[in-house]
């Protein structure tokens, strides 16, 4: 027979019950506002916490209805006076007399009963479990931050809840005491009803009750709204009661209610023999408090015990509390853990025993059991948090401590820990524990957590950004493609590799929690390369936080991980040969005015301007003079070690044409002679503190025309174009350098903008109009150039299959790394979040696309780690800076070899020429002859037709030439075609003072020189 406990104090007068209410009871007229804070809990899903989430309850206080329009609820630390960061708006509602509303924060945790239906979330506000500060605003605007941590005297606050002795802005005379707690809230007297602008006295500490819209109505005395309800027993239940198996142990549970005596106690359900509750004391009065403890006795086996307290009233009402018993017996490893997502045993206290198999610099260990349960399914190994041992690793050790599951903040999983550790005895050393051989992406890396595992064959670096700060690689099985790079967004097949993705991934850590003293895993060349590969990776399997947000699977290395550079450097991009080369250059911020106020010249007190404003803090690129130098020099050697004809650049400072000139002229020391010149910016740059530019070889390409830009709304950056012309053949085509609208901040993005989760990120809208744009830039370029060749390069911000590049595709523009790098390996110029894909492009019209010769990504800054950049700071350490190439910017440079058809033609075999002999002008000593070409061909040639005299004798000159090529003058023909069988006679007039022969072999070209 179930045993039950039950305490019964003798009865009260009803009129005596009705007098003390009437005296405990506040006056309403006068204090505070209608909606109020009714309740707050910052514990959810901490360890031992009643719901998952934290809360903030309103309440209508008042006898009729109120529209909250334009609110918000706005949450700061104990001591903070910044309220913008932690802010959830309320959307407009209208709360009925005696009605609650809920607003859930935090994304939740996997400790805690589930919430009810919240009227409003936000899952970026994480609050104190113990101590903070909660306002209630009728405005969505932050509050000032102001040196007064106590915000009362501002116009638009409603209310304000100090809660937890250490809060330093509250109402009345202090803040609610003492600390809230995983199972503790502050929740306001009578129901909501309470309000005398006072926390410390409105407010009682008791077992989270969130009510929301959907609750009863309780309307509170004196709002005209009818007689209202007794008010409820509030409970003070401890979430869980642990002890030892073996030894009775206790927890004290109470109870009040604020117009009733709470007279009785019963354990409702749950109740096992030994468990029961004992020295119940009733409350003296209305409002006064009622206790008892929970007792449990040391005959109780080990185990965890639901139990339903349920306390009582004189008014025969009653409310009840779950409070789980934990007795902690010895269990093995896999018992605690189990084969579900989280432990059955989570906020209990339990024993087990382990082989330490790693210990963490700062406390915490690794254990594993020797000898497992043959279950693939549980894992054998657990982490004991922030517990030192004198154990060493290979020692067998009894720990004793409370099975938690943690989970890192943006994580979608738990993980099993052992932590509040009481008590860590060293039993046995010598064990040995052998890896357990797993491979990336089969193995599920969630049925070994903890355990020291063996990667089988090798993995490869897929991110380095974060070695420096945290001495993190991230690890997968070959490189991950970013989906959008090869697939088109949301399509079956993105969806899958996005999938395939997230199993295929580890990350490599250094077993330290803090910023590394040194940079670890760097070769002798001061670099780890994405792409480069780990071989038999050992070590034991964590979960946490990591670079970047979010939280993953993470290895504490055993042995030293030995890294192999299968990734090679190349000193210089590889790339067929061609008659012109064009590269693509993200110069990743290059400011000649520095973040410091400084600049190249050594000027103090000066700005980079964005828009109209001038100020340093516009200043994108390096902090100081020392820092500029290394950018520089790392820039100049790309540029030198790409040696293309024509670059074009993104991310160079908007301040005319200075910063591009100081970087040729760099540039052109770096060379040895003056190889390069700018090509003059066009009228608009854009009011972006950014811009685009070229620079080109005028030994091999000159400029036909003025530079040409788009200043169309949508463009931020305006693109750039220039046509060129070859100097060894006359062949044309124009160069357009694009930099599209980036894919990060969505702040303020509209419909189409914002991230819809298919893999574009933000502004993609954006893009796409952008890219509709470029195509009338296009066309007008073409129009104004005469000629349909067009290469558009730059940072599009989009990858391979994303919409701005289809479209782009769909118009007649050719994605030349599609055509020569995707048939023979990943096309990719930028690395983010452990995986790779290009967001630089080559794209050709289809008339230049047939003389694309060949295209290469140059992987001399994407595969490279952050830590050797020019950058001063974050080096631990070892700064590893080189000068040289790499990692001269984030994004690799795109390269495409040309091989332009020429302009010219020789014709001279398909006319005849016939000269006529020469006349003297005896007056000017000039003679004077003509030619007559006859076109003897079948078919027309078309012009401009240029008449080129060749091997004319030395000191004779052609007075009416229209230009020289190779020495020799040339005359253009006056027609602009010749038929066939048709003929045109040029005239010609020579100087001639030294009265020689004039002789020479005429030559017939169509084009143009």
């Amino acid at each position: 027979m179930t045993q039950r406990s039950f305490f019964q104090a003798p009865g009260r007068l009803t009129v005596l019950a009705a007098l003390l209410a009437s005296l405990s009871a506040p006056a309403f007229a006068g204090d505070g506002g209608p909606i109020v804070i009714s309740q707050v809990y910052g514990g959810g899903g901490n360890g031992g916490a009643t719901y998952q989430n934290d809360f903030v309850e309103l309440f209508n206080r008042s006898g009729a209805p109120v529209t909250l329009d334009g609110w918000s609820i706005q949450y700061t630390s104990a001591g903070g006076n910044s309220w913008g960061s932690n802010k959830v708006n309320i959307p407009k509602v209208t709360l009925a007399a005696g009605q609650y509303y809920l607003i859930q924060l935090q994304s939740g945790g996997a400790v805690g009963a589930a919430m009810p239906a919240a009227d409003a979330s936000s899952g970026s506000v994480n609050m104190s479990a113990s101590a903070g500060k909660v306002a209630l605003v009728r405005s969505q605007t932050a509050l000032p931050t102001v040196a007064n941590p106590n915000p009362t005297d501002q116009p638009t606050l409603a209310d304000l809840v100090g809660f937890g002795t250490s809060a330093t802005g509250y109402e009345g005379t202090g803040p609610t005491s003492p600390n809230l707690s995983s199972s503790l809230a502050a929740l306001r007297k009578d129901g909501g009803c309470a309000d005398t602008d006072d926390n410390k006295n409105d407010f009682v500490n008791g077992t989270p009750a969130p009510r929301n819209t959907a609750s009863d109505l309780h309307v509170c005395s004196g709002t005209g709204g009818g007689t209202p309800p007794a008010a409820p027993i509030v409970l003070n239940c401890p979430a869980t009661v642990s002890g030892g198996l073996g030894t009775a142990f206790s927890g004290a549970l109470s109870a009040s209610d604020s117009d009733s005596i709470v007279n009785a106690a019963v354990i409702a359900s749950g109740a096992v023999s030994g468990i029961s509750l004992t020295d119940f004391a009733p409350a003296a009065a209305a409002g006064g408090s009622a206790s008892v403890k929970l007792s449990v006795a040391a005959n109780v086996p080990a185990g965890l015990y639901p139990v339903v307290v349920s306390f009582s009233n004189d008014a025969s009402q009653s409310n009840s509390c779950t409070v789980n018993v934990s007795v902690a017996g010895q269990l093995t490893i896999p018992q605690i853990q189990g084969s579900g997502a989280t432990s059955k045993y989570a906020n209990t206290v339990q024993t087990t025993s382990g082989v330490i198999t790693k210990k963490l610099s700062g406390g915490g260990f690794f254990i594993q059991d020797p000898n497992g349960d043959g279950d693939p399914t549980t894992s054998d190994a657990i982490y004991v948090f922030g517990a030192a041992t004198a154990g060493n690793v290979g020692d067998m050790v009894r720990v004793t401590g409370t099975v938690t599951e943690y989970k890192p903040s943006g994580a979608t999983r738990s993980y099993t820990e052992l932590t509040s550790v009481t008590a860590v005895t060293v039993t046995g050393s010598g064990y040995t524990i052998a890896p357990t051989n797993i491979q990336l992406p089969d193995a599920d890396l969630a049925n070994y957590e903890g355990m020291l595992v063996r990667f089988v064959g090798p993995l490869t670096v897929n991110g380095n950004s974060y070695l420096a700060d945290r001495g993190e690689l991230v690890l997968s099985n070959g490189r991950r493609e970013t989906a959008t790079n090869r697939y088109r967004p949301g399509t079956p097949e993105a969806i899958a590799l996005i999938k395939a993705n997230d199993r295929n991934m580890v990350v490599l850590d250094d077993g330290i929690f803090t910023t590394p003293p040194q940079i670890p895993y760097l070769a002798d060349d001061k670099t780890v390369r994405t792409g480069d590969t780990v071989n038999d990776l050992t070590g034991v399997l964590d979960f946490g936080a990591i670079g970047g947000g979010g939280a993953a699977f993470k290895v504490q290395p055993t042995e030293t991980p030995q890294i192999s550079r299968t990734n090679a450097r190349l000193d210089k991009p590889e790339v067929a040969p061609g008659n012109v080369k064009v590269a693509s250059a993200n110069v990743l911020n290059f400011f000649t005015t520095f973040t410091d106020g400084t600049d190249v010249e050594g000027r103090t007190g000066q700005g980079c301007k964005l828009g109209s404003s001038t100020s340093k803090s516009n200043c994108r690129g390096a902090d100081s003079l020392a820092e500029f130098v290394r950018q520089r020099d790392k820039i100049v050697n790309e540029l030198k070690g790409m040696d293309a004809d024509v670059v074009g650049l993104m991310e160079i400072q908007n301040n005319g044409d200075y910063a591009v000139n100081y970087l040729v002229g760099q540039l052109n020391q770096a060379v040895g002679y003056p190889a390069y010149a700018v090509v003059p910016q066009p009228p608009a740059t854009g009011t972006d503190a950014i811009r685009v530019a070229m620079i080109y070889k005028p030994a091999v390409v000159s400029l036909v025309g003025a530079s040409m830009s788009d200043n169309a709304a949508i463009n931020n950056r305006p693109p750039m174009a220039q046509t060129f012309k070859s100097v060894a053949n006359g062949a044309r085509f124009s160069l357009i350098v694009n930099h599209l609208k980036s894919k990060g901040s969505c702040s303020g993005a509209g419909t189409g903008d914002s991230d819809s989760g298919d893999g574009q990120g933000c502004w993609n809208a954006t893009r796409v109009k952008q890219a509709q744009q470029l195509v009338s830039f296009i066309n007008q370029v073409v129009a104004s150039s005469g000629d349909p060749d067009v290469l558009a390069v730059g940072d599009f911000n989009a990858y391979g299959q994303e919409d701005p590049i289809v479209y782009l595709n769909g118009q007649g523009m050719v994605s030349e790394l599609e055509r020569f790098v995707r048939p023979n390996g990943m096309p990719y110029s930028y690395v983010f979040d452990g995986q790779s894909g290009y967001l630089d492009h080559a794209l050709a019209s289809t008339s230049l696309d047939k003389q694309v010769a060949g295209v290469t990504e140059w992987h001399n800054n994407a595969d490279e780690p952050d830590a050797i950049d020019y950058n001063l700071e974050g080096k631990a350490g070892n700064d590893p800076y080189v000068n040289n190439a790499f990692r001269a910017s984030d994004h690799d440079p795109v390269i495409v070899s040309l091989n332009l058809a020429p302009v010219l033609t020789d014709v001279s075999a398909s006319v005849k020429a016939v000269q006529s002999g020469f006349t003297v002008n005896r007056i000017t000593n000039k003679y004077s002859g003509s030619v007559t070409f006859t076109n003897i061909g079948a078919a027309a040639l078309s012009g401009p037709l240029q008449f080129l005299l060749q091997g004319l004798p030395a000191g004779v000159t052609l007075d009416n030439k229209s230009g020289t090529r190779d020495g020799a003058p040339y005359v253009t023909l006056p027609d602009a075609s010749l038929a066939a069988g048709a003929s045109v006679t040029v005239s010609v007039t020579f100087s001639n003072p030294n009265k020689v022969t004039i002789s020479y072999t005429p030559k017939l070209y169509s084009g143009s020189f």
